[in-house]
């Protein structure tokens, strides 16, 4: 077969445009900022640390998809690792628990931190 040619999906088109406007939209600059600012207190889970940035009215809910996709670039870039897992207390899920990076931590509390991202 020389072309692997396949129609699209209905609304797949329309998803994945969505879905990259929805990612532009994102101060994301801001967002690690503040997810920086919560991982200093202790390390903790995506759904955490957006409870914790909804509490200091920093976004609209305390929606986990707010942090995680930020903590997986974040985490990809050396910033932010794994530590853990533990069961989600809202969930019931087991998920990861992330912590800044000992190196990283000093950096940004003496703001050295830049323009990584």
């Amino acid at each position: 077969m020389l072309n692997n040619y396949t129609e699209p999906r209905p609304g797949e088109i329309v998803t994945l445009s969505t879905r990259s406007e929805a990612n532009d939209s994102v101060d994301k600059n801001k967002r690690y900022e503040q997810i920086i600012e919560c991982l200093k207190v202790k390390p903790m889970t995506a759904k955490e640390c957006a409870v914790m940035m909804f509490d200091k009215g920093m976004i609209p809910t305390s929606e986990r998809n707010f942090t995680a996709p930020r903590l997986t670039e974040m985490s990809q870039n050396g910033i932010v690792e794994p530590c853990g897992k533990k069961k989600c207390t809202y969930t019931g899920k087991t998920v990861a628990v992330y912590r800044l990076r000992q190196e990283k931590a000093e950096q940004t509390s003496l703001g050295l931190f830049g323009e990584w991202w």
